[in-house]
């Protein structure tokens, strides 16, 4: 099985994979890959990302990059 082969796993694992992914009944979007970033930030700040994060259901990553992707739009619009 292609599968198998190419992502380095018995067959028995990628029909349990399809089996799962067929299970989800909706197409799921493909992400773009991520790179690890480290950033020094005061804790407090740190603990409110981690407050909101959590109470929106989300992970911080997920959190952080909202944030400069709303940037990134605002700082195009601005020059």
């Amino acid at each position: 099985m292609a599968l198998s082969r190419q992502f380095t796993m018995s067959r028995r694992q990628a029909y349990r994979y399809i089996e799962e992914a067929q299970a989800i009944g909706r197409p799921v979007p493909v992400t773009e890959p991520t790179t690890a970033v480290t950033f020094k930030l005061p804790p407090s700040l740190v603990d409110a990302i981690r407050a909101r994060a959590a109470a929106e259901g989300t992970t911080i990553s997920a959190m952080v990059g909202r944030a400069f992707r709303a940037f990134l739009g605002e700082a195009d619009r601005h020059g």
